[in-house]
């Protein structure tokens, strides 16, 4: 990944707390309508906030969204706000991170765990790690 860089990785926590903390701060759910639909959404009610949701690749097929940074660019028009990705359990949020800094975007971050978190020894998510997990609030679409 030589040359692929964002602000880095942060916790739930971490996010949740900078979101809190940041009026400006937005949270960017990368994931695919699918997972919103079925898996659930993270609800920033409590911070006076909505996240937004934009995906990185469709389902099915996984397709990567060629729009996904004017997508952006269009809801976060400035590009010193913190945004924070997050996806299933970590990984197309650092995508999403790394082409939006280099589109220009100062602060982006990735959060780590994701909403799901990692598969436990079953192969099921979301008893390792994850926004549902960590008890951070969240509901179904």
């Amino acid at each position: 990944m030589d040359g692929e860089k964002y602000a880095g990785d942060i916790t739930l926590l971490e996010a949740w707390s900078e979101l809190d903390g940041d009026e400006r701060a937005v949270l960017i759910d990368v994931r695919s309508d699918a997972e919103w639909e079925y898996v659930g959404i993270p609800c920033l009610t409590n911070l006076n906030k909505e996240p937004i949701f934009l995906a990185w690749a469709s389902y099915p097929g996984n397709e990567r969204n060629i729009n996904f940074v004017d997508d952006v660019k269009s809801v976060v028009p400035e590009t010193d706000q913190k945004i924070f990705c997050l996806c299933r359990s970590g990984q197309r949020s650092i995508a999403a991170a790394i082409a939006l800094t280099a589109a220009g975007y100062d602060n982006v971050f990735n959060i780590l765990e994701g909403f799901e978190g990692d598969k436990n020894k079953s192969g099921q998510r979301g008893f390792i790690g994850g926004w549902r997990m960590r008890g951070l609030p969240w509901r179904h679409r």
